[in-house]
């Protein structure tokens, strides 16, 4: 077990290039050979050992080479501007894995990136309606990312699909919607019509809270 006291509980919102009904989620190889996508967070609630993250925002723009667990991924953290030195620590010691059980998802990440780019600090506007598939990330000037719903091709009518993971070590359960992306930091990439995932989390240092 990890030895330090971390929590963050709120909304998620993953969104890549791959095809509606994200591969990874799936254990499958992406759908274009490789992956570029982000994860971002509203924390409602959150603390690393003493330092209170409640209200903060990040982003994780990464790009891999080819299926997440062949490696030689790259990151690059985007961080609430509005966070105090000690609560950018806080947050870059949870993201390291450094305070995480063995399989767990900042752990996992710490074993599968190579190359982390320098963070950067932005000014965050996140909206987040899980059950309506409606979402949108904008940090500064380098990313931004809208979600509406799957549409069906013949009526345009929404289309919903939930996807359950009762062992996941990202969520346990998400509502898969569509997304477009444009990131223009150290790893730029933009989409259109691509997976999304949007859930509710709690991450501990031990996993996903049931």
């Amino acid at each position: 077990m990890a030895a330090s006291d971390w929590r963050l509980e709120g909304e998620w919102m993953k969104n890549c290039n791959c095809a509606f009904g994200c591969p990874c989620d799936f254990n499958a190889l992406p759908t274009h050979g490789y992956c570029k996508g982000m994860v971002g967070m509203r924390i409602a609630r959150g603390h690393f050992e003493g330092v209170k993250l409640d209200g903060l925002c990040f982003a994780v723009v990464v790009d891999f080479p080819g299926a997440l667990h062949q490696g030689n991924g790259k990151m690059q953290p985007i961080v609430d501007q509005r966070a105090t030195p000690e609560q950018r620590q806080a947050l870059f010691n949870i993201l390291s894995g450094k305070h995480s059980a063995e399989g767990t998802l900042f752990h996992i990440f710490s074993l599968i990136v190579t190359t982390i780019h320098d963070p950067v600090f932005a000014p965050f506007e996140f909206s987040f309606d899980k059950n309506g598939r409606v979402a949108k990330l904008i940090a500064g000037d380098v990313l931004e990312t809208e979600v509406e719903p799957i549409k069906n091709p013949v009526t345009g009518a929404p289309h919903r699909v939930q996807v359950v993971m009762p062992e996941g070590f990202e969520h346990r359960a998400a509502e898969v919607a569509s997304a477009n992306i444009r990131s223009t930091g150290a790893i730029s990439f933009e989409t259109q019509g691509t997976h999304s995932s949007l859930a509710n989390v709690v991450q501990t240092p031990e996993g996903v809270a049931a």
